[in-house]
C-alpha cells in the first residue's frame, strides 16, 4: 500500500521529478561511459600486438618507440640501418623478424613497408593471426595490401591502382605518381591500427624513394649545367691520380672483407661499416624460440655499438604507459563521481523544497492513522524510485551513446567499444549510486518523521 502511494505521489510531482531524473540520468551516463571507454581503451591497446617478444628501433624513449612503431602515433627520430637488422635477426634464438618502414601515407592513412613475414607472424588480441577478407598478400613491388578500414572508408576494391604520397600528414605535396600500386588484398578487420594501414613491400618503398632521388629538379639541372666545365676540369686531375689509388682501394676492400667476416661473431661490432645497401627501416619486431633469449638479446641490443638501438618488450612498455595515464583515469573518475554527487544533491534539494509544501498532505495522512514510520517509509520510497528511474534512464542513454560513438572512436582512435551487458564493476557503481540516493532520501524522510499533527494542520502566514 505504501509503495503504491509513494509511486502515485512521485507521479503527482511530474515537473520537479522529471528534472531530477534528467540530472541523475546524465550523470549515470557519464560515469558509465568514462568507465567503459577506460576499460575498452586499455583492452584495445593491449590487443594491438600479441606474440611479439621485442620491438627494436633507433634509440629513443620506450613509449615513443611503441607508439610510433605499433600505434602509428608520432614519428621515429632516426632510422635503423638495414645491415644492423640483417645481423640481429641472424642471432641465435631468433625465430622470426618483421621489418617496418614508415614515413609515407595515402589520403591520411599510414603506409607501412614490410615483407611477407608480416602476414605470417604479426598477431593481435590473444595471438590471433591476420586474415584476408579478400585477395592475397603482395607478391612484388607493385602491389599493396589494405587494412579493412582503409578499403571501407575509401571504397577501394581489388585490382585498383593507387598512388602513395610522401610524408605522414593528411596533405602531401609530393606524390609517387610514377610508382602506382595495385591492390592485391584486403585484410579482415582487427580493431587495431592494422585496419588503418596500407601495407607495401620494402622494395616498393625503396623504389619510390630512389626514383624520386634520381630525378633532379630544374633548378638543380641548371646548376649542374653551369658547373659542368668545372667538373670536367677536375676529372682530368682525378684520372691522373686514379691509377695511383687503385692499389690502395684493392687493399682497403680486402681489409673490409675481413672485418665483415669478424662482425658475425660479436654483437658489439659495427655492421654499419658493411659494404652494400644503405637501405634503412623504422623498426623491426622479433620473436624468439624461447623466452630465455628475450632478456639476453635485449641487453645486447641496448649495448650495441654499431649504432644506437633500443629494444623494448611490448607488454612491459604498455604497463608503463597505463601507469603514466593512471592519474588521468583517476581524475576522470573523480570528476564523474562529483557529477553524480551533484545530481543526488539536486534530488535532495528538490525533496526538501517540496517537503514544506507537503506539510498539509502529511498531516492528513497522520490524521487517517498513518504512523511516523509510515511517513518515513513513504518519503524514502519516493527517493528510491527517483534514483532507480534515473539510473535506468542513464543506462539507456549510455547504450545509445555507445552505439553512436562506436564507429567514430574506432576510426579516429582505434578504440573498440564493446556493446555488452554491464560488468560487475559497473553494476557495483550503480548500486553505490542507488544506495547514496537512499541515504540522501532519508534526510527529508527523517525530517518529516518528526512533524506533528498539530504542526501540519496549523496555517502559517
Amino acid at each position: 500500500m505504501l509503495i503504491k502511494l509513494a509511486w502515485k505521489s512521485t507521479l503527482n510531482r511530474k515537473a520537479s521529478v522529471a528534472l531530477t531524473l534528467v540530472t541523475i540520468a546524465i550523470s549515470v551516463m557519464l560515469l558509465l561511459s568514462v568507465e567503459r571507454v577506460r576499460q575498452d581503451a586499455k583492452s584495445s591497446f593491449a590487443n594491438t600486438i600479441s606474440g611479439t617478444d621485442l620491438i627494436v628501433g633507433a634509440r629513443t624513449g620506450d613509449i615513443q618507440l611503441l607508439l610510433s612503431s605499433v600505434f602509428r602515433i608520432g614519428h621515429a627520430n632516426n632510422a635503423v640501418q638495414w645491415q644492423s637488422y640483417e645481423y640481429i635477426k641472424a642471432q641465435r634464438g631468433v625465430a622470426w623478424s618483421i621489418p617496418i618502414s614508415l614515413g609515407d601515407s595515402h589520403k591520411g592513412f599510414a603506409v607501412l613497408g614490410t615483407d611477407a613475414s608480416y602476414f605470417s607472424h604479426n598477431q593481435y588480441a590473444k595471438k590471433q593471426h591476420l586474415t584476408f577478407a579478400a585477395g592475397r598478400p603482395f607478391h612484388n613491388g607493385q602491389e599493396v595490401v589494405l587494412g579493412a578500414m582503409v578499403a571501407k572508408k575509401l571504397g577501394y576494391q581489388l585490382g585498383q591502382k593507387i598512388v602513395i604520397s610522401h610524408g605522414m600528414g593528411n596533405t602531401s605535396f609530393h606524390h609517387h605518381d610514377d610508382n602506382p600500386l595495385v591492390i592485391s588484398g584486403i585484410l579482415a578487420a582487427t580493431g587495431t591500427p592494422v585496419d588503418k594501414t596500407l601495407h607495401v613491400p620494402l622494395s616498393a618503398i625503396e623504389s619510390m624513394h630512389s626514383t624520386g632521388h634520381n630525378k633532379p629538379s630544374r633548378m638543380v639541372a641548371r646548376k649542374q649545367d653551369a658547373t659542368q666545365h668545372e667538373h670536367e676540369h677536375e676529372h682530368e686531375h682525378e684520372h691522373e691520380h686514379e691509377h695511383e689509388h687503385e692499389h690502395e682501394h684493392e687493399h682497403e676492400h680486402e681489409h673490409d672483407s675481413k672485418n665483415n667476416s669478424a662482425l658475425l661473431h660479436n654483437l658489439d661490432s659495427k655492421p654499419g661499416d658493411l659494404i652494400g645497401s644503405t637501405k634503412q627501416i623504422t623498426a623491426f619486431l622479433l620473436g624468439f624460440e624461447s623466452p630465455l633469449y628475450t632478456l639476453q638479446v635485449r641487453r645486447n641490443i641496448n649495448q650495441y655499438k654499431g649504432e644506437p638501438l633500443l629494444a623494448i618488450m611490448p607488454g612491459v612498455t604498455l604497463r608503463e604507459l597505463w601507469e603514466m595515464l593512471d592519474i588521468v583515469e583517476k581524475i576522470l573518475l573523480l570528476i564523474t563521481l562529483a557529477v553524480v554527487l551533484i545530481s543526488l544533491l539536486g534530488m535532495l534539494t528538490s525533496l526538501l523544497a517540496t517537503l514544506n509544501q507537503r506539510r498539509r498532505e502529511l498531516a492528513i495522512l497522520r490524521s487517517v492513522g498513518a504512523r511516523p514510520w509510515h511517513i518515513f517509509t513513504l518519503l524514502i520510497s519516493e527517493a528510491i524510485f527517483i534514483t532507480v528511474l534515473g539510473c535506468a534512464f542513464g543506462v539507456a542513454l549510455f547504450y545509445a551513446l555507445l552505439i553512436a560513438a562506436q564507429s567514430g572512436l574506432q576510426s579516429q582512435f582505434g578504440v573498440v567499444l564493446s556493446i555488452s551487458a554491464l560488468s560487475t564493476y559497473e553494476l557495483t557503481l550503480l548500486s553505490v549510486i542507488i544506495g547514496a540516493g537512499t541515504l540522501i532520501g532519508a534526510i527529508p524522510a527523517a525530517r518529516a518523521y518528526f512533524y506533528s499533527l498539530a504542526d501540519g494542520m496549523q496555517i502559517k502566514t
